[in-house]
């Protein structure tokens, strides 16, 4: 099986709270009895897009096992290439994929700069079409980018999510090894389905998104930072559980 951690939207800004929230986190799964074969972060890491938030990034996230990052709304290209993957900085979207004992993970670039909505642009589709094409026959893989491609029935991640959702469930189409998208944005843990695959939301580490019918404020700032844990099995079965790090 696969083991695979999640974590989301730190938007770390140099505050003490921003900063004890992501080490809480980290502290909790470099502590793990077992450790996870990998960590993804799935957006807002920085919340200004500065080098220094993304440094600060590169400091917290240092860990034993591999950590896979992809950008969000918060995130700037340039920085973020510079500062967080230590690449020289560019605007192009920011594709990665990773081999993760034996499962491809696609970590990929939904942004668009100066927007939050998310899109999939057509560099950014043709790559997923070619490196999941070039993968081997029974290899499985996940595919994670920022902006959830449903509606989560709330109006603050409904009003920036995934534009133009259509063309990567026409993509998906064509290569049922993938077996889930993850995404982050949201700022709260869910559950859906996106072109017949369970679409996971990871929570966020720096506040909780709260629902329509537990509040009129939809920042709850008093929850703690969460995570979530994916386990893939030999039969391509996702199991997921979420955590809070108190």
């Amino acid at each position: 099986m696969t083991l695979l951690a999640q974590i989301s939207d730190l938007h770390l800004d140099g505050s003490t709270r921003a900063t004890g929230r992501a080490t809480r986190v980290m502290d909790y799964l470099r502590a793990l009895p077992h450790p996870v074969d990998a960590l993804l972060v799935t957006g807002d890491i920085a919340d200004h897009g500065a080098e220094a938030e993304y440094e600060e990034a590169a400091r917290i996230l240092a860990a034993p096992f591999p950590v896979l990052t992809c950008p969000g709304n918060h995130d700037a290209r340039p920085a973020y290439r510079k500062a967080l993957l230590g690449e020289a900085p560019d605007d192009g979207p920011v594709n990665r994929a990773h081999h993760i004992a034996g499962t491809a993970v696609l970590m990929c670039d939904a942004t668009i700069p100066g927007r939050d909505e998310g899109r999939l642009d057509a560099e950014t589709l043709a790559w997923i079409d070619a490196t999941l094409t070039a993968l081997p026959q029974d290899a499985p893989a996940l595919i994670a980018f920022h902006q959830p491609p449903v509606e989560l029935h709330h109006p603050l991640p409904d009003s920036g999510m995934l534009e133009q959702p259509e063309e990567l469930a026409d993509l998906l189409a064509a290569h049922p090894r993938v077996v889930a998208v993850l995404t982050g944005h949201a700022h709260t843990a869910a559950a859906s389905a996106f072109a017949g695959r369970p679409l996971i939301v990871g929570p966020a580490v720096t506040w909780t998104l709260r629902l329509p019918w537990e509040g009129t404020e939809f920042a709850d700032l008093d929850q703690p930072p969460g995570l979530a844990f994916h386990v893939l099995s030999d039969d391509r079965r996702l199991t997921t559980h979420y955590r809070v790090v108190l």
